[in-house]
């Protein structure tokens, strides 16, 4: 695949984008109090990193096929235990890792509807679909531990 100098321009500006979710994520996990929100973090990192693999390999040329619609995980989030001063800093990463979230999301969108390629705009929509289900899994947490008004 030949990119053009805007996609390639978006494409850095989406590389950048995960390496800082992946660093976010990291840190968040090792940070968060309590345990499911830990995992959820990680878990997320983990996702990111295969969007990075994934831009990568596009800003080199190649269009990797994208599988199925995603790893949509269905786990109900249970309370946290965590005291009442962790449980405000757990909130914090939440609605910061939330934003985020907004953010990439809006990012994929926008880069889908300017690459020429079929299969480059599919690869984008499947890592946006993706982002989604961050964002809903990161609600889901929050929610469940009364952390979203």
């Amino acid at each position: 695949m030949q990119l053009t100098q805007k996609e390639t321009m978006l494409l850095q500006d989406l590389k950048s984008q995960e390496q800082l979710c992946i660093e976010k994520y990291r840190r968040y996990a090792d940070e968060a109090c309590d345990e499911q929100l830990k995992e959820l973090f990680s878990s997320l990192g983990q996702t990111e990193q295969t969007h990075l693999d994934t831009i990568m390999q596009m800003m080199a040329g190649t269009v990797p096929m994208t599988s199925g619609g995603g790893q949509q995980q269905n786990v109900k989030p249970q309370p946290s235990r965590c005291g009442e001063n962790e449980k405000k800093h757990d909130a914090f990463l939440c609605q910061d890792a939330l934003s985020m979230e907004k953010h990439v999301s809006g990012s994929y969108n926008t880069s889908i509807f300017e690459f020429q390629d079929a299969q480059a705009r599919d690869a984008l929509n499947h890592i946006q679909k993706e982002e989604q289900q961050h964002g809903k899994r990161i609600y889901d947490y929050m929610s469940a531990n009364g952390m979203y008004a």
